[in-house]
């Protein structure tokens, strides 16, 4: 089985940026550049929505998706705190 190939941010904003600035259609380029279209197409397609943080590459997260995150450690930290509190609540109620 072939290793999967990994494209580094450059060599990806440079591919979309020979579409734009080229004239020549996706499939041309892709083929140039020994890539699937279909790969280049999804490329452009984050380009055109995310802008500049399009390709943040492994371990680094978009914005929404590190918000998204901090959200989730937050509200795991504040129902653990709950949790804490139901049981003082509970043994301190609690008649001998």
């Amino acid at each position: 089985m072939r290793e999967r190939r990994k494209f580094s941010r450059e060599f990806k904003t440079e591919a979309v940026r020979l579409v734009k600035e080229s004239g020549a259609t996706i499939g041309e380029v892709a083929r140039d550049l020994e890539i699937r279209a279909d790969m280049l197409r999804r490329w452009k397609r984050q380009v055109e929505e995310e802008g500049r943080s399009a390709f943040p590459g492994s371990g680094r997260l978009v914005d929404r998706d590190e918000e998204v995150r901090r959200l989730q450690r937050q509200l795991r930290r504040v129902t653990m705190e709950r949790d804490i509190l139901k049981k003082a609540l509970g043994i301190v109620s609690e008649e001998p």
